[in-house]
């Protein structure tokens, strides 16, 4: 348990709208995530106000990363080394989230557009002090995901 190849079997069946939400974020939290290195840090992006970590199930999908980057770099970037961090999805959401200090998600296998899926900074995902709905009422009542 915990590899990615799990994790990337729970997005697909979300994105084909059908599977758990509840077990897809279990599922990566049990899951192994790699995140490359960028200038010394955690590769990052930012969208909508959000930093997102970008991680990815397994070396063939950072590759596809690696090789979207160079084209759009127009430089030979996917041929580098590409150094990177393995976490578990857990330590991803549960530490390092909390620790950026701004609101921040998991953006998993970015380069993939019909598998990537974005885990992002809401209560059932990441700890309450750091979602940027914890304030935020439930209609009906229930648990937010």
């Amino acid at each position: 348990m915990g590899d990615g190849a799990a994790l990337a079997d729970r997005i697909a069946e979300r994105r084909a709208g059908v599977g758990d939400p509840e077990a897809l974020v279990g599922e990566l939290r049990r899951a192994l995530v790699l995140v490359p290195y960028d200038r010394g840090g955690l590769w990052t992006a930012e969208f909508g106000g959000i930093r997102w970590v970008c991680g990815f199930t397994d070396e063939a999908a950072l590759a596809r990363f690696a090789e979207e980057r160079a084209l759009v770099e127009g430089a030979g970037d996917a041929s580098r080394s590409w150094e990177y961090a393995v976490f578990r999805g857990a330590r991803l959401l549960d530490e390092v989230i909390p620790a950026m200090g701004v609101p921040a998600g998991v953006a998993v296998n970015v380069a993939d557009p019909d598998g990537a899926m974005l885990f992002p900074p809401v209560v059932g995902i990441v700890p309450d002090g750091v979602a940027v709905d914890a304030d935020a009422d439930v209609p009906g009542g229930g648990r937010r995901l």
